[in-house]
């Protein structure tokens, strides 16, 4: 038994209970705590990180496990431990504190509070001898010098309720449309791009979906061959890294390198349903079967390793196992020798193995340097064959490494991280017409609708049969974007009519009036120090820029112009930002993409619908949304008053704006009235 249990004990979050049994007196965020620090006039320390992160896990061993470190901690701190994927809202206002310090952020993120809540002081990872001084010179900072303290505190505690429009001088407005803008956001883009490796031109490599997202867009809208080609570059050089795993499919978090070789091995949900979304396009687009490979991979991965029962998808894999980064996914050439011996010398040349390792410690990360065509002619293979071979191959090293011990996984469920990976498997859907992608995706909207929404509200986080924390902006925007979806793939207006009720929700609960974008965080659920917007398009895209595009997607459905109205004004207030620095708002450059070439709105009604819908599915067509019906309906107000022709059989209205071309009854004649850009 343990020699000390805390109050961690008592979460649901696999992060927070890794530290249950810490000689520290952890806390969860809450009112206990937060009112123990008030009573007992003492500092609060808040030590925010999550369950797959690396160094979180070397701060625990080094500092939290260690009992005079922990007594330093207990005697002179109120200590707070967050699970930043729980609280994203917390770790927010506390990484922008520490940045407005002028310090670096980062995982695990340590900060030191007033009782009030109000920063101080923070960082990221101490090694364990400078963060006892750290906690001996903060403790003795606070006995003999409080009032210094406060008044820093207030200081920060006045940087970070800040608005953000105001921070960065936005002004929600409607503005002139300009395709020379985004060629200009483009050019930007471009300069950045890495033609050696792909990707962005910088280290470490995050794959950062929404970048490529809308360079596609924009390359297919303005028919720039270059362009696609770029994208496609990029994701081939991804897909053939050690930053995805190439026996068992799905993604890791980055490379700390240049070329996609080593990664941090951490597998997130987040990253792998918006890749999975990119690679069915780029698989749409291009028709190349390595884009499909990586999609049918990664979908089984997450089947395999990700689904619970209830039909949620777990919210991430971790780095280590047994103690060592990447060990379960990492070879010794003398384990291959083993295992596939007359395989091995093309399966060295595919994937770049060495005798003595290609990584650290003498392993092997598997990485592919050559494609399978250049292997198959190298060996007098047929490609087909070569596939087979390789597959088999594949197979065979997977039921090995199954064997091995697993990485660690958070098992918790996160309503808008589903929306993400939901959202991917539709896609995936309509690239391959695999209709078990799209009941996958079904079966997951249920789950979040029976068992993460209550009363008509989302919540954040689901364990143990639980749904808790009322959900923030990001859940509720990725779960708005999925219902859209899923009402395109499958007619069902009970889809459009949820993505309506969040939508509205979002507008009474989240929308701050006086500058028209949405609080991250509901200000009706929980008193916090600021009410965070988030703005900028990251890893994950700004949960505004997310909105945004949601609201002008519904207002098209619907024909109620209050959605659009308030999408345009935020996409004015957004439009200096966006020219300026487009790497990191490109979901909100593609919203402007959607704007200036208008919005194919395509209902197509009829016997034959159905089919006719999924053709157009079938091929990847940027800034376009479609409804279909067997027969005529008021289900949504995009299908109202079309009419099949005089047969009953499925008529394509291409419209924009609520205004309709002449009705056609072939694909080809509808794709032949869709806009470009110019």
């Amino acid at each position: 038994m343990p020699k000390h249990t805390n109050k961690l004990s008592e979460s649901q979050s696999p992060y927070l209970l890794q530290h249950a049994h810490n000689p520290v007196d952890w806390f969860p965020w809450g009112p206990e705590a937060l009112k123990k620090a008030e009573i007992e006039n003492k500092p609060i320390l808040v030590s925010i990180g999550y369950s797959a992160c690396h160094w979180c896990h070397v701060m625990e061993r080094e500092s939290f496990e260690d009992e005079v470190t922990a007594d330093l901690m207990n005697e002179n701190f109120i200590c707070i431990k967050i699970d930043r994927e729980e609280r994203p809202d917390i770790d927010n206002i506390y990484m922008d504190a520490v940045q407005a310090m002028g310090l670096q952020g980062g995982w695990p993120l340590n900060v030191f509070l007033m009782p009030n809540q109000k920063p101080f002081y923070g960082g990221t990872y101490f090694p364990n001898s400078q963060w006892k001084n750290l906690l001996a010179n903060i403790a003795d900072a606070f006995a003999n010098h409080e009032d210094q303290l406060a008044e820093s505190a207030a200081g920060f505690g006045r940087s970070i309720a800040k608005r953000e429009t105001e921070k960065y001088g936005i002004q929600a407005g409607n503005m002139e449309l300009d395709p020379d803008d985004l060629a200009e956001a483009i050019s930007k883009l471009s300069s950045q791009f890495d033609s050696e490796w792909g990707g962005m031109n910088r280290i470490p490599k995050f794959p950062m979906p929404a970048i490529w997202d809308f360079v596609l867009d924009y390359a297919l809208l303005s028919k720039s061959q270059n362009l696609v080609d770029k994208v496609l570059f990029t994701l081939r050089k991804i897909g053939m890294g050690g930053i995805y795993d190439q026996l068992r499919g799905g993604f890791a978090r980055y490379s700390v390198d240049g070329e996609w070789f080593a990664p941090h091995f951490e597998k997130m949900l987040y990253d792998n349903g918006q890749l999975l979304e990119l690679y069915a396009k780029a698989y749409q687009v291009s028709g190349d079967a390595f884009f499909l490979e990586k999609v049918t991979e990664t979908t089984a991965w997450l089947k395999a390793e990700m689904l619970h029962e209830e039909g949620g998808f777990q919210a991430a894999q971790d780095a280590d196992s047994e103690g060592v980064e990447g060990k379960f996914y990492t070879w010794t050439y003398e384990e291959l020798e083993q295992h596939i011996p007359e395989d091995l010398s093309w399966i060295s040349e595919l994937y770049n193995l060495k005798s003595n390792g290609n990584w650290e410690e003498g392993v092997n990360i598997l990485f592919q340097t050559k494609s399978y065509s250049e292997i198959a002619k190298a060996y007098g293979f047929t490609e087909d064959a070569f596939i087979q071979k390789l597959n088999g191959v594949k197979e065979k090293l997977l039921t090995i490494r199954n064997q091995r011990i697993f990485p660690g996984k958070d098992d918790k469920i996160l309503s808008g991280w589903n929306g993400l990976m939901a959202s991917g498997l539709v896609q995936a859907y309509f690239a391959t017409g695999d209709k078990n992608m799209l009941d996958l995706a079904i079966r997951n909207r249920r789950f979040i609708q029976n068992k993460m929404t209550l009363d008509g509200k989302l919540f954040r986080s689901y364990k143990n049969g639980q749904a808790y924390t009322p959900a923030f902006l990001e859940d509720y925007a990725a779960m708005i974007k999925c219902d859209l979806m899923l009402f395109q793939a499958t007619s069902d207006s009970s889809f459009l009519n949820s993505a309506k009720t969040f939508t509205d929700l979002c507008l009474s609960e989240f929308l701050d009036e006086e500058d028209g974008f949405f609080f991250f965080n509901n200000p009706n659920s929980e008193k916090l120090i600021a009410n965070k917007k988030e703005l900028f398009d990251n890893v994950i895209p700004a949960s505004n820029s997310v909105m945004a595009r949601n609201l002008h997607q519904l207002s098209i459905f619907t024909y109620e112009d209050k959605y659009q109205e308030l999408a345009e004004k935020m996409l004015g207030g957004m439009k200096e930002l966006i020219l300026r620095d487009p790497g990191f708002l490109c979901n909100w450059a593609n919203f402007y993409l959607e704007n200036l070439v208008p919005t194919a709105e395509i209902a197509i009604v009829g016997k034959g619908a159905e089919s006719l819908a999924k053709q157009f599915q079938t091929r990847y067509l940027p800034n376009l949304l479609l409804a279909f019906s067997e027969e005529m309906t008021e289900t949504a107000a995009i299908l109202q008053g079309k009419t099949p022709d005089s047969n009953g059989n499925a008529l394509i209205y291409v419209c924009f704006d609520h205004a309709c071309q002449r009705p056609v009854s072939t694909i080809e004649e509808a794709l032949s009235q869709l806009p470009y850009l110019a």
